[in-house]
């Protein structure tokens, strides 16, 4: 990409997320990681022309949305622009069919693979979510194992991130850890 393209950093529930974008949307939504310092140490990595402004209206309107996705509010982000341009087809049409998904909502991984023409597409769709470069934009994380089991998710903190997106949009899905260990629980091996 030879345009111009800004990013900026946002508080959530679940710590400082960011969103990188250009003149078409969003090419990049990230995840917290460790501390905002390593947030913007791998925004510097992965975007190294990106340059940190305030968000235009229509990013603006994005982040809150998310945010308010992350506080637990029943958010839609199907309106929110992604550039796909760097995005192959397939993957393309993957993140399109997550993108159906609502909050609180799953599908398998084998479920969209036979909306995109067949169950054997199951491990592509998975290989294509953890590629995903629109977390909760492009929400990954409700996409589950056939058994219900949460798979594997490709941000900081893996399945248990995952298990904490699904909790607080009150997904009901088998196979979840526990949000916050109690006391009278059972330990886990």
């Amino acid at each position: 990409m030879s345009e111009r393209l800004d990013w900026a950093a946002f508080d959530t529930a679940i710590g400082a997320c960011a969103l990188a974008w250009g003149e078409r949307g969003i090419v990049r939504v990230f995840l917290p990681e460790d501390s905002e310092t390593s947030l913007r140490t791998r925004i510097r990595r992965l975007l190294p022309e990106a340059h940190e402004a305030s968000p235009p209206t229509e990013i603006g309107s994005a982040i809150e949305a998310i945010a308010g996705l992350l506080r637990g509010e029943a958010r839609e982000l199907r309106d929110v622009a992604l550039d796909m341009r760097e995005v192959p087809p397939f993957e393309q049409r993957v993140y399109e069919v997550a993108r159906s998904i609502g909050p609180g909502r799953t599908l398998s991984y084998g479920e969209i693979a036979t909306r995109l023409g067949g169950r054997e597409l199951a491990r592509d769709v998975g290989q294509a979510l953890a590629r995903n470069p629109f977390p909760i934009v492009v929400p990954c994380h409700r996409v589950v194992g056939a058994n219900g089991k949460l798979g594997g998710f490709s941000a900081r903190g893996g399945v248990a991130t995952k298990d904490r997106l699904l909790a607080i949009e009150g997904a009901r899905v088998t196979g979840l850890l526990p949000l916050f260990d109690r006391a009278d629980s059972p330990s886990r091996a």
